[in-house]
């Protein structure tokens, strides 16, 4: 069957960052990825994205902010019909750019912040930038651009949920995600550091419950549990293959923005096929498509369809294999594995959390 087109286009611009948070989903050897597609190239892939019958692009990184044609592609994503959201964590935004962009067409801007409190979220994100991303925040709403914060949750932060939920109504926030860490590539190295008891995931839930009755209506609030406490795995990108399409800073086309660390991929790139060849003749985006692909215990378990196998970066990351059932699921072989993080979790008293090397901003090349 083909597959229908993407809901939205992620286009990871640049893997560059100045912050060096300890969960960050970006590749690891992220500093390897150093041949940027260039402006032309990535206006062909939104017009081909557009062509295909998205609705979305998001412009991410990295910090895409450190690309100097941001400007140029959002003007050209809007002009061609998809709604463009920036995602950023705000570092060299002043004034000036942000008008640029507003006046270019950004609809909406995403703001990550790694705490509510100034001093805990500069020091989770390696970099003095708490104070940057209030003034940020507060500058979109006053434009009447849509604002929403990401709060990536973890140990070190999880008991800041209703404060993080009372300052996105404080910003004028349409939005806030509380996405629970997922656990691989940097956040799996850092994970006895970050996994959350499972007490104070319930505890941050019911805020999350009670915020969500006091701003209905008026806030969206999105709580998104981790896999490690939950028994059971979500979709991958709601369905690998399905509704998401990721481009990375070098062109190669991904079914999730995690994909890069898995073994055995063709790695089609837009430097030489066409964005819709791709999503719907590409073999990776084919290879966990369905339930076809999927072992026992998933082929003959009457939940397949909920989850469509789960995660496969999980997956590998935890088993080594890749078609392996997520251990997430308490029905894998391999749930173990999650079963004694929950434990390492529930005994500790403090761990370091282990940061990235620090990310070079470089000055934005010339595309």
């Amino acid at each position: 069957m083909t597959p229908g087109p993407p809901d939205a286009l992620l286009c990871e611009l640049t893997y560059r960052c100045p912050l060096r948070c300890g969960y960050c989903s970006n590749p690891v050897d992220w500093p390897r990825f150093r041949a940027e597609l260039d402006t032309p190239t990535w206006r062909r892939v939104l017009d081909e994205a557009a062509a295909m019958g998205a609705l979305h692009a998001h412009f991410s990184g990295g910090e895409p902010l450190l690309r100097d044609d941001l400007e140029a592609l959002i003007a050209h994503a809007h002009g061609r019909g998809l709604y463009t959201n920036l995602i950023t964590s705000a570092v060299g935004l002043d004034t000036a750019r942000l008008d640029a962009l507003v006046g270019a067409g950004v609809e909406h801007v995403q703001v990550s912040f790694q705490s509510s409190e100034a001093a805990e979220g500069d020091a989770i994100a390696g970099l003095t930038v708490h104070a940057q991303k209030l003034r940020v925040a507060e500058a979109v709403a006053a434009r009447g651009v849509a604002l929403s914060l990401n709060v990536v949750l973890h140990a070190l932060n999880l008991s800041r949920v209703d404060a993080m939920i009372a300052l996105a109504a404080s910003l004028g926030a349409c939005r806030i995600e509380l996405a629970n860490t997922q656990f691989h590539g940097s956040a799996l190295a850092n994970v006895d550091a970050l996994l959350p008891r499972r007490e104070a995931l319930d505890e941050a839930w019911a805020a999350v419950e009670a915020r969500r009755a006091r701003h209905r209506g008026a806030l969206d609030i999105v709580w998104v549990m981790p896999d490690y406490v939950s028994d059971r795995p979500r979709r991958c990108t709601d369905g690998w293959g399905s509704r998401f399409v990721t481009v990375d800073p070098e062109g190669t086309v991904w079914p999730c923005a995690g994909a890069h660390g898995l073994p055995g991929m063709e790695r089609a790139s837009v430097r030489t096929r066409g964005l819709a060849d791709i999503w719907v003749n590409g073999l990776d985006f084919n290879r966990f498509r369905g339930t076809a692909w999927m072992p026992e215990p998933c082929q003959s378990c009457p939940e397949r369809h909920l989850d469509l196998g789960g995660c496969r970066c999980q997956a590998f990351a935890l088993t080594g294999v890749v078609d392996a059932t997520d251990p997430a699921c308490d029905r894998a072989p391999a749930h173990g594995r999650i079963v004694e993080a929950r434990a390492r979790a529930a005994q500790r008293t403090e761990t370091p959390l282990v940061p990235l090397r620090r990310r070079r901003a470089d000055p934005a090349q010339s595309h």
